[in-house]
């Protein structure tokens, strides 16, 4: 961390985001002072309060404390966000007054430099595996530390700082948006997907396709680049070694005599040098399945022995909202998760369909009015796998209304027989009269605000069937 050595303060816009939450507990664990501002009170900033990084909710340079105007300018940092408006009152103070600001990914980029950094990259799987390969690394006692995308259970929390007094490895996740990942130099690099997302800063799929090529060019000569089997990447300008996974077909990373059931997956893995045996994890689904191959791979590859990827695979908690249950019992089911890109959706309702019979009752929320207007065809086919939707208005996030554009271009091309389109605040009352044997909540808006009262209806029906 030498380029921050002379930081006194740090001040985060936009506090509340997963990234820039992980740099808010990364800094104040080098002793340095950190506050910030955020739009909305959150579980994420109401962490950050409770573990001494005061987070406000108004735009008003006046609740900027007082104690980081009065240090140097020259030894505070400020943090933002792509998605922050320049607009804001704060952020323009800063700007003006000739502060240092840069955006969240310049500063991992920065950080990452002092370390062997395994990046994993995807539109869609990268914190579920970036996730993963933390808590091998972790568990086998490595000098890593980890700045993650998600809510790991196994660290409560986005950021892991090895006791060791040392780092070797940083573990991190590689985010595509805004071309964010451009400014990390990756010793291993995992690549998980490259499906069209993020239309409104690509300017069509080859252009992200491009972008991520340009980010497998910067792994550095000595390491690695781990490529999903069969993705359309151009390699000519990678220099490090390259290795493919997959699930269950052959590649050099891949899943053998796989068993799996509604609690727990086993397999082998096969790796380039022999077989990693008995493999077990305690989530189930082939999507996990095909993330622990990946998260193997890394491991694998930077010296992590089978019997600690076996141990840190068995161990390992998953990620709040991925694959997230929250009811769990033989009579009824609640699951949560991120997924909000059509193979995202695709993925999880496919894995769900395949542990549970009974009837499934999804409620989804769409993610940004540009990405429900370049998906919307992708979106129905996904949500009509459901035996049931109830479908809320679009989450609009950075983005300001489209015109023409709502959650009716979805609902109108689902075929599910059973399907409700509503406004938020109408949901609970909805579901009261709904009848599902799995219930599945699936959006990266605000849907997670609607977790606990679900799982008190669902804890309320089980009650009722004693």
């Amino acid at each position: 961390m030498s380029e921050f050595k002379d930081l006194s303060a740090v001040y985060l816009i936009g506090a509340g985001g997963i990234g820039v939450s992980a740099l808010a507990r990364y800094f104040k664990a080098q002793n340095i002072r950190v506050a910030g501002y955020d739009r909305t009170p959150s579980p994420l900033t109401d962490a950050l309060n409770a573990e001494g990084i005061p987070v406000h909710f108004e735009d008003n340079i006046t609740l900027i404390p007082a104690e980081f105007l009065a240090v140097p300018k020259e030894q505070v940092l400020i943090i933002y966000t792509p998605a922050v408006p320049k607009t804001l009152s704060e952020y323009r103070y800063f700007s003006e007054n000739k502060y240092n600001i840069m955006k969240r990914a310049e500063v991992l980029g920065i950080i990452s430099r002092n370390f062997k950094t395994i990046a994993v990259a995807g539109t869609h799987g990268k914190t579920s595996v970036s996730t993963m390969a933390a808590h091998i690394f972790s568990s086998a006692n490595a000098k890593a530390d980890a700045i993650l995308g998600g809510i790991s259970k196994n660290f409560n929390g986005n950021l892991y700082l090895n006791n060791s007094g040392e780092t070797e490895f940083l573990v991190t996740e590689a985010d595509e948006f805004d071309r964010s990942f451009l400014h990390l130099t990756p010793h291993t690099l995992v690549l998980t997907s490259m499906d069209a997302d993020h239309l409104d800063i690509y300017s069509d799929i080859d252009d992200l396709h491009r972008t991520f090529a340009r980010l497998a060019g910067q792994v550095r000569a000595d390491g690695n680049l781990i490529l999903k089997k069969n993705l359309p990447l151009d390699r000519s300008d990678v220099k490090a070694n390259i290795f493919t996974y997959s699930l269950s077909d052959e590649a050099d990373f891949f899943a053998q005599h796989i068993e799996t059931d509604a609690h727990t997956s086993h397999f082998d893995i096969q790796t380039p040098t022999g077989l990693i045996k008995n493999v077990s994890l305690q989530i189930p689904g082939y999507v996990n399945i095909e993330n622990a191959v990946a998260a193997a791979a890394c491991a694998n590859l930077n010296g992590i022995v089978n019997e600690q990827i076996r141990a840190g695979l068995a161990s390992w908690l998953g990620v709040r909202r991925r694959f997230d249950y929250v009811v769990n019992t033989s009579k009824l089911i609640y699951i949560d998760d991120y997924a909000h890109h059509p193979e995202e959706l695709k993925a999880f309702i496919g894995s769900v369909r395949a542990l549970y019979s009974g009837k499934i009752l999804g409620i989804f929320q769409p993610h940004l009015y540009t990405r429900t207007r370049d998906f919307a065809q992708g979106f129905a086919e996904s949500l009509s796998a459901l035996d049931e939707l109830i479908l809320l208005d679009i989450y609009p996030a950075r983005e300001l209304p489209i015109s023409g554009i709502s959650s009716e271009i979805i609902f109108e091309n689902v075929t599910s027989s059973e399907k409700t389109l509503i406004q938020k605040s109408e949901l609970m009352q909805t579901i009261e009269n709904k009848s599902f044997d799995v219930l599945l909540t699936m959006g990266a808006g605000d849907i997670d605000r609607f977790v606990e009262p679900l799982k008190s209806l669902c804890l309320q029906r089980l009650n009722m069937q004693i």
